[in-house]
């Protein structure tokens, strides 16, 4: 009879001479610390962010600090519903249906009371980002559009097939852009975040087929905010690496070395939002085909700029489907595309990655059912107005507008730093051009460029601004004061640089303070339910 092999010897006398119940009890606590050891490997989260989470949270339960933490947070809940009752101060405020209708000169009225609430004047260039052109003639062309489709959806293909024809279309030009070829695929989705979401859909379900049960995706700490959107809507964990201090680019060995057995994606940003540096998407090409992991490209903010710069004279990297390493590519229509708000693509190598972006169900009573995006009903109206923008704008123009766009920004960039005591953050790859201060709170003069009519974008970690150059820009002399208006805030900021920041911009320096990020989502979730507060009787005396 052969001899027992070593383990089960090492087994058996463990339990020598144990009873029965020890026996089990010992099985059971080694079968449940396996599980246990199983589940902290696979946790979404790591060990360190979830100890410090559960700290905070029992910390919130001491009486003196949950007391203190109510009366900040009643305070600064009231500070946002003043805000809003002297935001909304002699409109009328409907809280029910209208006995009878109002007449269409009426509305048309209220419309431009509401479109004209806000502090800053994005007609004349002061917002960063948000409104990318001015061209009356896109505007009348998109809106055109809209109002004959207004009413339609793709979702009908048989009672709808020409918008379905012109969302292939869309998607097609995109796909050329970006250089694609004949398999490159995708689809119109509703902005940026929702092409993400998508993308992350498709990969997290092709990783399912692949038997990764707990998929990972990991992104540059500068990617854009929707991938967590989209890790907290899906299931994913999220491994976030850290950039270049000086370039501002994801560190592509850190990359390296954070793709595991359950990464599912990889991301790189052309350009990231918060500084406007491209990654080096060559690079993280090359890593993705090394580990036969997919790669997104996310060029949401800059996509429809890059694809032009180059005919326009402008040197930009190689960031789309020439690398081979690249599986998709999100691009927003709704910012330098020119067309009206609520369009993006999101675009693939293959077939079937779209197709793990497809939801379909077969049981259902109401028939088989599929759906190729978040919604099921889609609006026809935007998807036309996409179309008719981009062909009417035309290549071309794209590429004249580009120039001007990119002309500008470097124009601002170059003269920011000149600018004494302020510098740059990295070389703005499209348009955002990001600056930070070491000898000024950077958010003092945030404010003093907010109080000259300008809408700035905060940065933190470590603190910063950033103003995305948009088309609206490039119209005569705004450039030009805009960089006058920073140099006369940085001389005012250099010489009061020991007062305090005041303002809202003394919100982001006093939020990045805070060890407890929990307390900082529950400001911003009081932030937004500002947004939807309509003043009430008594409210005069807030």
């Amino acid at each position: 009879m052969s001899e027992r092999p070593q383990p089960l010897k090492a087994i058996n006398r463990l339990f020598e001479g144990k009873e029965p119940w020890q026996i089990v009890t010992m099985t059971a606590s080694s079968v449940l610390a396996l599980v246990w050891a199983h589940s902290l490997y696979n946790a979404k989260d790591s060990v360190t962010t979830r100890m410090r989470r559960e700290f905070f949270r029992w910390l919130r339960h001491v009486p003196l600090v949950r007391r203190k933490i109510e009366e900040k947070m009643a305070e600064i809940t009231l500070g946002f519903k003043r805000d809003a009752v002297k935001r909304l101060s002699g409109l009328t405020i409907r809280k029910e249906l209208p006995e009878h209708g109002l007449t269409a000169e009426q509305i048309k009225e209220e419309v431009l009371n509401h479109l004209n609430l806000g502090q800053y004047d994005w007609k004349s260039g002061a917002v960063s980002g948000a409104v990318y052109h001015l061209n009356s003639e896109i505007v009348s062309v998109a809106c055109d559009a809209y109002a004959l489709t207004a009413y339609t959806n793709p979702l009908h293909a048989d009672v709808f097939p020409g918008i379905n024809k012109m969302e292939g279309e869309v998607v097609r030009m995109a796909v050329n852009l970006f250089h694609g070829d004949a398999d490159c695929c995708g689809t119109v989705t509703t902005g940026g975040t929702e092409s993400i979401i998508m993308a992350c859909k498709a990969f997290r379900d092709l990783a399912y087929s692949k038997g990764i049960s707990n998929p990972q995706i990991v992104v540059p700490a500068t990617v854009h905010c929707a991938f967590d959107k989209a890790a907290q809507y899906l299931g994913l964990s999220v491994k976030s690496v850290q950039v270049d201090p000086e370039t501002l680019q994801v560190d592509v060995n850190a990359v390296r070395r954070a793709i595991g057995r359950r990464t599912c994606l990889i991301v790189g940003s052309a350009p990231n939002y918060p500084y406007g540096t491209m990654d080096n998407i060559a690079a993280l090409s090359d890593i993705a085909l090394e580990y036969d992991v997919p790669l997104h490209v996310d060029a949401c903010l800059g996509g429809f700029l890059a694809a032009f710069m180059s005919e326009a004279g402008h040197p930009v990297p190689v960031f789309d489907f020439r690398l081979p390493g690249v599986a998709s590519i999100s691009a927003d229509t709704h910012k330098y595309g020119y067309a009206p708000k609520g369009t993006s693509v999101v675009l693939y190598r293959r077939p079937e990655y779209r197709h793990h972006q497809y939801t379909v169900t077969t049981e259902w009573p109401g028939g088989v059912y599929g759906s190729p995006t978040v919604n099921g009903s889609r609006a026809g109206g935007l998807i036309a107005a996409c179309w008719a923008t981009m062909v009417f704008v035309g290549r071309s123009k794209y590429v004249q507008m580009t120039d001007e766009i990119i002309k500008t920004a470097r124009y601002v960039e170059n003269e920011l730093r000149t600018v004494d005591g302020i510098f740059i953050f990295g070389k703005p790859a499209t348009s955002v051009v990001a600056f930070g201060s070491k000898k000024f709170d950077i958010f003092k003069m945030a404010d003093t460029l907010h109080k000259k009519g300008w809408s700035l974008n905060a940065l933190q970690f470590p603190s910063g601004v950033h103003i995305c150059l948009t088309h609206a820009h490039t119209q005569a002399g705004v450039a030009q004061r805009f960089v006058q208006d920073v140099r006369d805030a940085a001389a005012y900021c250099l010489q009061h640089a020991s007062e305090p920041v005041e303002g809202k911009m003394a919100i982001y320096g006093v939020a990045q303070e805070i060890p407890d990020r929990s307390l900082v989502s529950d400001i911003t979730k009081h932030f937004i339910d500002s947004t939807y507060y309509l003043p009430q009787p008594g409210d005069e005396n807030l």
